[in-house]
């Protein structure tokens, strides 16, 4: 970490870029004020819709249960975000997911109780993340290149080791990971993605860390000039996102009871969409993580009420690139309709 008396060095331009998320612009901040009005109101309208159409939405136990569904990508949503505000990007992450439950399922095989999983999952995610920030920030090459090139990399691996086959055989308590309940009712994967998203909060908005990812993610030369390490920051970004999903592979696995080398296909796509909807900027610099919650329970809650009316999964894939779509046009209509009544 760089000592205090380097960030009081920090240059006039660099000022100018480092909007942080405790004072940010005027005119962000009303981008992302609005935002974030315009997904409570979808989420109302997801609500609402779902309910019209099946009388088995509004249950109370069937929305607790329906965020099991989605609660692993909301994780890997989490660290995915940092990742974009800093002008990367991480498409490796199913890819990762699948790797990770192939190792788990190996140790199983072995005899390795229930927390040994757990660690191993995380740990190889950790490893995966780490290769990934290796690749980027210190050997200087593009995110989208080498992510793509992992996509292929760590799912392959997955494929020599299982083949068609797939791991079944679990200790005893490892299903509880994502099957298990608090007190019988909440399930332990919305505790879990409760007391992270909090913490991710918390890091983004309230931590020198934050307000550095700000810095470099809207201007990177200038955060350089300040003093900010902006290769470190970015190696520890990819890392934690590999953690997240070795986090996520560990209750997948556990609450699907089974790893296969196809596990989490097209999660790469579902998370960007979710983190992009949130409001985060897909060039970098801007975005809010109660943007990115927020299009949490709309996807969820929209893929769940779908699922209800026994959806095909193709219409799923169309109205979650629909809304990628969507989350990136909009954001930026309605900063020239800003800017042109700024204008007047």
């Amino acid at each position: 970490m760089i000592a205090a008396e380097d960030e009081a060095k920090t240059v006039a331009p660099a000022r100018s870029a480092r909007a942080t998320p405790a004072t940010p612009s005027r005119p962000r901040a009303g981008l992302f004020a609005r935002w974030e009005s315009v997904l409570v109101l979808l989420l109302v309208a997801v609500c609402a819709a779902n309910t019209w159409a099946s009388p088995y939405f509004l249950d109370a136990q069937n929305l607790l249960d329906s965020t099991q569904s989605f609660a692993e990508k909301a994780l890997i949503a989490l660290s995915m975000a940092l990742v974009i505000i800093g002008r990367d990007i991480d498409l490796s992450i199913a890819s990762i997911v699948a790797l990770c439950g192939t190792v788990i399922g190996w140790l199983a095989t072995q005899g390795v109780g229930t927390p040994g999983l757990l660690v191993a999952s995380i740990a190889c995610g950790t490893a995966l993340g780490m290769f990934n920030g290796a690749l980027v920030a210190r050997l200087g090459l593009p995110a989208i290149v080498v992510t793509i090139g992992t996509v292929s990399l760590f799912r392959g691996i997955s494929f020599i080791a299982l083949g068609d086959g797939a791991y079944t055989s679990f200790p005893e308590g490892f299903d509880a990971l994502g099957q298990g309940y608090l007190l019988g009712v909440v399930p332990y994967e919305l505790v879990v993605l409760v007391v992270l998203a909090a913490a991710f909060h918390v890091l983004l908005h309230n931590t020198r860390v934050g307000r550095r990812l700000y810095a470099y993610g809207q201007n990177p030369d200038a955060a350089r000039y300040s003093g900010i390490d902006v290769d470190a920051h970015r190696f520890w970004f990819f890392t934690l996102n590999g953690s997240m999903a070795g986090l996520a592979a560990a209750l997948l696995t556990s609450r699907i009871g089974a790893a296969r080398p196809n596990m989490a296909s097209g999660w790469d796509l579902e998370v960007i969409a979710i983190v992009v909807l949130g409001g985060v900027g897909i060039g970098g610099g801007t975005g809010r993580m109660s943007g990115v919650i927020l299009a949490v329970f709309v996807m969820g809650l929209l893929t769940f009420g779908l699922g209800l009316r026994n959806v095909p999964g193709i219409m799923l894939n169309i109205i979650v690139g629909a809304l990628l779509v969507a989350s990136v046009a909009l954001p930026a209509i309605l900063k020239r309709i800003e800017q042109s009544r700024r204008g007047a």
